[in-house]
């Protein structure tokens, strides 16, 4: 019984935290201003800015910009996959929403992990590895901070269904592009 009272203390100070930190980050007189950028970067990640650059790299880029679509390709549909396992297993439920009367109604009411932060950190993990340049890496990664910081502050996901998607996302991203390049290359 001990162990079992230790594990929801630990839950609900996890939880506190979560809610804390949400409030934190929805409410913040600095983050306000950056609203119409919140809004533009959870909309790029519904997929649209990995489709565009997919596209560009498709049209524009040399053989093997083609073969790293194919491999992001790959890494999307097992990231969507695991991230979509995860949310059936732990039935975490979203913030209450305020923003999106309408897009609130499209979503999945399951929050753990964040279905944009894997997705996204999945790939920027394939971008900063197929494009070692610094400069490629920062600018990945820094959308990727938006992408997940917006779904925050937007409050359809809580700080640690973010986190976890980031983390859930590199993982299978580290775990897959070793073996997707033995295949391709």
């Amino acid at each position: 019984m001990r162990a079992a009272t230790w594990v929801d203390r630990w839950n609900e100070v996890l939880h506190q935290w979560d809610q804390e930190t949400l409030q934190a980050v929805s409410e913040s007189p600095f983050l306000k201003r950056l609203t119409p950028w919140f809004l533009v970067a959870t909309y790029l990640g519904d997929g649209y800015l990995w489709g565009g650059l997919a596209l560009g790299l498709i049209f524009f880029g040399r053989p093997i910009d083609r073969t790293y679509v194919l491999m992001g390709v790959a890494i999307s549909a097992v990231n969507i996959f695991v991230f979509r396992m995860f949310k059936i297993l732990f039935r975490r439920e979203r913030p209450t929403f305020v923003y999106f009367t309408l897009r609130s109604r499209l979503i999945d009411s399951h929050s753990f992990p964040s279905g944009h932060a894997t997705t996204t950190f999945g790939l920027v993990w394939l971008i900063a590895d197929a494009y070692p340049h610094l400069a490629v890496q920062l600018i990945a990664y820094g959308i990727a901070a938006m992408i997940g910081l917006s779904r925050i502050y937007l409050k359809e996901h809580y700080p640690l269904d973010v986190i976890g998607g980031a983390l859930l996302g590199s993982a299978v991203s580290a775990y897959l592009l070793p073996m997707l390049k033995a295949i391709l290359f």
